[in-house]
């Protein structure tokens, strides 16, 4: 049996897509429920980067912007070489509804991952899109 490559979760939070496009794709919306501090250059090919409190940084680069229905980015993999080119894809998909957005992240590539990053990755982030779309509603409601 294969690795498993792909992380998918769809959440319906009571907020307008524009609320929620403006929570994924702005420094200052993903310095409030992602990371302590980000910026991003919203065009595909830009740069955008993230940090926390404790020290870690990710390195993004702009992969899909469709406003205000798609975005996409792909992110360095921890343990892995800094030069190392293989990245994962995190796409997020809005789509309203009666209630206010359907939105749907999708994460791929982790098959390409070397053994000895790819479970604990897989793992982390299977854990982590949990927590932080659980963050992402907490900032959005507390926004309101």
């Amino acid at each position: 049996m294969a690795f498993p490559d792909r992380i998918e979760r769809t959440i319906e939070i009571a907020h307008a897509p524009a609320k929620v496009w403006a929570a994924l794709t702005t420094a200052e919306g993903l310095s409030a429920w992602f990371g302590q501090q980000a910026g991003i250059d919203l065009r595909p090919g830009g740069s955008a980067w993230m940090k926390w409190d404790g020290g870690h940084t990710a390195d993004m680069r702009v992969e899909r912007v469709e406003e205000p229905t798609v975005f996409g980015y792909t992110w360095k993999v921890p343990g892995l070489p800094e030069d190392d080119p293989r990245r994962t894809y995190v796409e997020f998909t809005l789509e309203p509804v009666a209630s206010g957005t359907r939105l749907t992240v999708v994460e791929t590539g982790f098959a390409q991952l070397p053994d000895e990053v790819r479970g604990k990755e897989y793992d982390d982030h299977t854990k982590g899109w949990k927590h932080e779309l659980g963050e992402l509603v907490d900032h959005l409601d507390a926004a309101a």
